[in-house]
């Protein structure tokens, strides 16, 4: 992002592409309680440069006490609207993620000091990511919630919120999170159902693409440029096969697909590829057919991602035993750690490339959008057109805080919830959790503020492109964003098994395997009933 344009983005709240919505954080605080303004302002003050400091960038990763550290000084808010000790006696379950030691494991250092003031005390179930649907879909299926606070996605709110399983959002809430300041896309529709509101966002996911600038100028081993179109990501993965890594010395490689599923979060990787080849700018759906719900998976595009896989596979490209590489696997195990020349990640890749002990690729790592394509599917025409295209993929929406109805009939109990809550979603506190490992990415307007981001240690060129790569996503005019209807995880976990038959070789061709993944999804729709289904996929697209 030129320095020009980012102080447009900070004057007038909008992106490279002048397409970031919603409100400034002071028209927010005309709304906010005199109490909780005066507390915000208060904290606000230098807290952000302060927690920004701890532990630095190039200090080694982040501890359970810096955790801990961070959400004490991340306490006046909760402090304006709850007395010391009032939950006392109250016991939370908290359901979330353990995944590398992210998510779950901060959340326990950023809510012990919340513990300490108010007198409530949480327990914990900690879920890998690829456990994470079944465990959810299960407690759905059987009415047996066990948590009353949930850590989740918006596509999830689908499946949970319609069966009322969600408690609404206090008024109050808002105020504190200052809801106002988070990036258009994901404002209402998102996190509402039915005109009701159940999220505070702790996260902004969308997928951007990281390289590695090594391998990429004159003379360097992936050619002079960096591939902004699938079809040269492909190119240059094939061509380097058989060379030398500059920075390790191992052997060379191109893009890193996972071939191993994840508990449905591995069709988003699929997916990368796909919308650049089916997400039309004049056509919001590019999952299902609006009018039908017949799915458009085994369309000539779905079909050349998938074949853009096999492809890769053919040649050789990979690492060994990619087969067996999740998500995860891609990005930590691999590209962090010196394999693989470019990835497709979720955004906070950026930062534990620079704070993380893991990564050995901090300083020559760069970002950008999801590469296009130098043509495009036409659905209702049912043809091919030559038009270059690209379509950013807003992977999940964002993790979110939910609190479930196994609270509303207590308001004590209730009010601790949404006050857990609110603790994590706070305006301040997300600055670091976009700063630092956590799991989660920038999803604020304010989350922008380069200079705050030197306050932690980062280097100015460097921030401009990874925030740039995950403002231009967000707000990209094209962006194909999923939609919020029941089931939709069942989908991409079928879905992820017929891909993994398709590359082990189970299936002769990309569109056999296509095919199976739409005749499941059919068998899905029937199920879940094609006529609410149809209704809802419309609403979920603002049709």
């Amino acid at each position: 992002m030129k320095v020009g344009l980012y102080n447009a983005l900070m004057g007038a709240q909008i992106s490279r592409r002048r397409m970031l919505q919603g409100a400034t954080a002071l028209s927010a605080m005309a709304m906010v309680p005199a109490s909780v303004k005066t507390a915000l302002a208060e904290a606000h003050g230098n807290v952000r440069a302060e927690i920004l400091k701890i532990p630095g960038v190039g200090m080694g990763s982040p501890t359970d006490a810096d955790w801990q550290k961070v959400g004490e000084m991340c306490l006046a808010a909760t402090k304006a609207s709850v007395t010391e000790g009032e939950f006392a006696g109250v016991e939370l379950t908290f359901m979330g993620l353990n995944n590398q030691n992210l998510h779950n494991f901060l959340f326990r250092g950023f809510l012990k000091p919340w513990e300490a003031y108010t007198g409530a005390k949480i327990n914990w179930i900690d879920l890998a990511q690829a456990d994470y649907n079944s465990r959810l879909q299960q407690a759905i299926a059987t009415g047996t919630v066990d948590f009353d606070i949930l850590e989740m996605g918006a596509p999830f709110e689908g499946d949970t919120a319609s069966k009322g399983l969600l408690d609404e959002m206090p008024d109050w809430v808002s105020a504190q999170i200052d809801e106002e300041d988070l990036v258009g896309y994901l404002k209402p529709p998102v996190g509402t159902w039915d005109g009701k509101k159940y999220r505070v966002t702790i996260d902004g996911d969308c997928h951007t693409f990281a390289y590695r600038k090594d391998y990429f100028g004159e003379g360097a081993i992936g050619g002079a440029e960096v591939p902004t179109t699938w079809q040269a990501v492909n190119e240059v993965s094939k061509a380097l096969v058989g060379q030398t890594d500059p920075l390790t010395g191992l052997p060379a490689h191109g893009y890193l697909d996972p071939l191993k599923g994840w508990g449905g979060f591995g069709m988003y990787f699929i997916a990368n590829r796909a919308t650049a080849y089916v997400k039309h700018p004049d056509d919001p759906a590019w999952l299902f057919d609006p009018d039908t719900m017949k799915p458009r998976v085994n369309n000539p595009g779905w079909v050349q991602a998938i074949q853009d896989v096999m492809d890769l596979i053919a040649a050789g490209a990979y690492p060994a035993d990619q087969i067996n590489a999740d998500p995860g696997t891609t990005a930590f195990s691999q590209f962090l750690a010196g394999t693989g020349s470019m990835l497709m990640w979720w955004g906070d890749v950026g930062s534990s490339a620079r704070t993380s002990d893991t990564s050995v690729v901090g300083d020559v790592v760069g970002f950008g959008i999801n590469p296009g394509s130098t043509r495009r599917y036409n659905s209702a025409a049912g043809a091919w057109e030559e038009t270059a295209n690209e379509a950013p993929l807003m992977a999940y929406i964002g993790w979110g805080v939910y609190v479930t109805s196994r609270v509303s009939a207590d308001e004590k109990k209730r009010k601790a919830a949404w006050s857990a809550a609110a603790h994590l979603g706070g305006k301040d506190l997300s600055l670091w959790t976009a700063a630092y490992p956590s799991g989660f990415q920038p999803y604020r307007n304010s989350h922008f503020d380069y200079a705050e981001w030197e306050t932690a240690g980062y280097d100015r060129a460097y921030i401009e492109d990874y925030l740039g790569s995950n403002a231009d996503s967000y707000n990209h005019p094209n962006a194909a964003i999923e939609p919020r209807i029941p089931g939709i995880f069942q989908y991409y976990s079928v879905a992820e098994d017929e891909l993994a038959k398709g590359f082990a070789g189970q299936y002769a061709s990309a569109q056999e395997t296509a095919d199976a993944i739409a005749a499941a999804w059919e068998k899905i729709t029937d199920q879940i009933g094609r006529d609410s289904q149809i209704a809802l996929y419309k609403a979920s697209l603002g049709m």
